[in-house]
């Protein structure tokens, strides 16, 4: 497995060898020993998540799981392609507030690794795009939340996304309370 750092430290972006042959390709999407063996131990996973995006311009985000039910992700693209992007969301980190946006494709075969203490979007690039996580956490609704889409800057590169209503009525994040904190566990 490939794997290179973002300029996000902790968010990386993991990439599985591939072995193909004319019936098409084989890849271990997770493999524990063989990310110790690179360096990277991440924490264990409880819950697998697949969503799918009719439309190009599906915007969903930024999310988050308020801590003690705070979520690491561990995101791939099995069909399509999206444009993934984490936010440091930790008070005192000294990124608060940076982002960085990765392309995740089924041709790629990259992963992201955002770790808990950062806001999830992802904006699909192609219709019927498919995208698949590992969490770290359990789904809580009590402490689901999100922060509006587009009070950071980000270059989503769509300029009239398709959003829940969730996602429309999110809370700018200059008005949001952050429930993480730069060196507490989640």
């Amino acid at each position: 497995m490939k794997i290179e750092n973002t300029d996000l430290p902790g968010v990386v972006i993991i990439t599985p060898a591939r072995h193909g042959d004319s019936r098409g390709f084989f890849s271990e999407s997770w493999n524990r020993r063989a990310l110790a063996e690179a360096g990277l131990e991440l924490p264990d996973f409880v819950q697998d998540n697949h969503s799918m995006s009719h439309q190009t311009g599906t915007l969903r985000g930024l999310h988050y799981q308020s801590p003690p039910h705070a979520q690491g992700k561990l995101v791939r693209c099995g069909r399509g392609r999206l444009l993934d992007v984490a936010v440091d969301a930790r008070r005192g980190s000294p990124h608060y507030g940076q982002w960085v946006a990765v392309e995740l494709s089924h041709e790629n075969g990259r992963q992201l690794w955002i770790p808990a203490g950062f806001l999830h979007g992802f904006v699909t690039c192609e219709p019927d795009t498919e995208i698949i996580y590992k969490c770290t956490a359990h789904y809580d609704r009590a402490s689901d939340g999100a922060v509006l889409w587009d009070s950071l800057d980000i270059d989503w590169n769509v300029e009239a996304p398709h959003l829940s209503d969730k996602d429309r009525a999110a809370t700018p994040f200059g008005d949001w309370q952050s429930p993480f904190a730069y060196g507490e566990s989640a």
